[in-house]
């Protein structure tokens, strides 16, 4: 196949084209805007694979967004392409609701358009998968109860909203048009790549710096952890062996509470940091409780057991393990880390060819 991944640039997007590139025959075109969280970076692995191709393209650009589709004809699309930070939603909103509704809208026409000029083989083949968040669900009320695919939307934020508007696109375009959609929602992903703004990357390169570990009042929020690498296996499971019309949820079976991951990463960091850094006193030292976030969902937790039952796929990773190579990980790449704090990552564009 030739995969349209939106978003490619992103934390999970990069994941999902490292591993079509590595693991399958097919080919890619990363369409991405190249925002604060697009890192060509992230990809320097693939940027010269003959079967990879980028384009700088907003997805709310219609006309730039039919050309792409025209040139490059491709049998299926993954749209990952979403700003996706809840504070950065409080904050300011008007970006969440044109590039994850508008933005989802006008990739959702440009698609269908393309999808009825094909022959019938074609029209047959394509498919749109569409990636979402379990933070549309809203929260869980106590400890017991899980996220399903029958579950009620009520998201809290102007982030989840604008995700859960955009589900409802993809759900409307298919009913009405007959546009071969299918849509995943996942758990709080975590590993390599991962913009150092989001809670595991800060609370690992704050400790390696001796800097405040900020956590949000007093770490009780739970959340269910998908290890990026388990997710972009899932994505591809459901893109090549998923029924159309269908919702699948992605989850890792481990659920934390923020305060008890921020714990296990310091005591990784403290095991796993060089002698050479000189900190002496321990990395759970610097948790620091601050204010926390308006509207801030308690716990989230996914039932996995569709796309396990249906299509065979389970998450690799225990969060353990996937902690621990996520550690390693940043410990390794320090370099990269630093590009992307001050700014420097955004002044190249790797494999940036049409």
């Amino acid at each position: 196949m030739k995969i349209l991944v939106t978003g490619g640039a992103g934390f999970i997007g990069s994941a999902v084209v490292r591993h079509i590139i590595a693991n399958t025959a097919d080919e890619v075109v990363n369409v991405d805007k190249l925002t604060y969280a697009g890192n060509l970076e992230s990809l320097a692995s693939v940027a010269d694979d003959p079967r990879y191709r980028f384009e700088q393209v907003d997805i709310v650009d219609r006309a730039a967004l039919a050309d792409v589709f025209f040139r490059h004809r491709p049998d299926a699309v993954m749209h990952l392409a979403a700003e996706s930070h809840v504070d950065r939603s409080i904050d300011g909103p008007a970006a969440f609701i044109e590039t994850n509704i508008i933005g989802t809208y006008t990739l959702l026409e440009v698609a269908r358009a393309y999808w009825n000029e094909l022959g019938d083989s074609g029209r047959e083949r394509f498919r749109f998968h569409h990636v979402s968040s379990d933070e549309v669900y809203g929260d869980l009320d106590g400890q017991k109860g899980l996220f399903s695919e029958q579950t009620p939307y009520a998201p809290s934020s102007p982030y989840s909203a604008s995700k859960a508007s955009s589900d409802h696109l993809v759900r409307a375009w298919q009913r009405t048009y007959g546009l071969p959609t299918l849509m995943t929602n996942c758990s709080n992903n975590y590993g390599p790549y991962h913009f150092p703004e989001k809670l595991v990357p800060l609370m690992i390169l704050n400790a390696l710096e001796g800097k405040p570990l900020p956590v949000y009042g007093k770490g009780e929020q739970v959340r269910d952890w998908l290890y990026v690498e388990d997710h972009a296996r899932a994505l591809y499971t459901v893109l090549t062996h998923g029924e159309i019309a269908e919702t699948y949820n992605i989850g890792g079976h481990n659920e934390k509470r923020n305060i008890d991951v921020v714990h296990a990463i310091c005591e990784l960091v403290d095991e796993m940091r060089p002698a050479s850094y000189g900190l002496t006193r321990p990395a759970s030292s610097l948790i620091t409780f601050v204010a926390d976030r308006p509207g801030h969902d308690l716990r989230y937790a996914i039932d996995a057991g569709k796309i396990e039952r249906e299509l065979g796929w389970a998450p690799e990773e225990t969060f353990e393990s996937g902690l621990r190579k996520t550690v390693a990980w940043y410990l390794d790449n320090l370099d990269w880390c630093r590009r992307v704090q001050d700014g420097s990552y955004r002044g190249e564009r790797l494999g940036a060819r049409a």
